[in-house]
């Protein structure tokens, strides 16, 4: 059975790798499936472009042993001199060399600094059509859209509702949080995108309060926990370690409980 990351019986604790070299991101890999990692997501943009090659990505996805594989390219970090469509091609190559799901952002080819979800019709045109090469491929397709602010329900579902419209497969919304009553709405905002989607997502918020909803967000319906083997300077500080999510998801009691007779 292929790699994937739908219908999963249990949300997924994937570890993130943002490395420079194939050498690196392969200890990296290793390092996370030691500790507990269930997936792998590898973010290219942090990767230096003489390894981004088919035989090169190839012998770093191997390393999952088999596992689902994310990948993300976004036009950031080490890509932001490259075009939307050098990232897009990128991103085919990567799915060729032997990635499971690939991220193609809301407003590929027109960025959009508001919701990063473009209204420009030749853009969508464009990214529904990289969808559709991608699913002809045998491919699985995230759309994310990192906001990085605080965000009402409404917007988000709206959003949300859109990047499954362009075709996406799993929806992926990063808002903020920065009180605690940002943090306790986007729990709330999150159960109601698991009574309202009909497809995996992943909500997420960046911020002082962002860590609660990142940590037990699978257990209200996220279908991935982002972590990281170590925070050295490349990590996400609010990601979790892979130690700590899997125990968090394996050892944390969070269904009610069945009434006594």
């Amino acid at each position: 059975m292929k790699p994937s990351f739908l219908n999963a019986s249990q949300p997924f604790v994937m570890g993130m790798t943002l490395k420079r070299t194939p050498r690196e991101a392969i200890s990296n890999i290793k390092n996370c499936i030691y500790a507990g990692a269930d997936a792998i997501a590898v973010q290219l943009c942090k990767m230096e472009k003489q390894y981004k090659t088919k035989e090169e990505l190839s012998r770093v996805f191997a390393a999952a042993a088999g596992r689902p594989i994310y990948v993300t390219d976004y036009r950031w970090n080490l890509n932001i001199d490259r075009t939307y469509e050098e990232c897009a091609e990128e991103l085919l190559m990567a799915m060729e060399a032997g990635g499971t799901l690939a991220d193609v952002p809301g407003d590929f080819f027109c960025e959009d600094k508001e919701y990063q979800m473009t209204d420009n019709k030749e853009a969508i045109e464009k990214q529904m059509a990289l969808i559709d090469r991608l699913h002809s491929m045998g491919k699985e397709v995230l759309m994310s859209s990192h906001v990085l602010r605080f965000l009402p329900a409404e917007k988000v579902l709206e959003i949300a509702k859109e990047q499954v419209r362009r075709g996406a497969d799993i929806v992926k919304i990063v808002v903020g949080a920065n009180s605690e009553e940002e943090e306790m709405e986007n729990l709330r905002i999150t159960q109601m995108l698991k009574k309202e989607l009909s497809v995996p997502f992943i909500f997420l918020a960046a911020g002082t309060h962002a860590k609660i909803l990142r940590m037990i967000g699978p257990m209200l319906g996220c279908f991935a926990c982002f972590a990281v083997y170590e925070h050295d300077e490349n990590a996400v500080p609010t990601q979790p370690t892979v130690a700590a999510a899997r125990a968090v998801r394996d050892h944390f009691d969070y269904l009610p409980d069945i009434p006594s007779v």
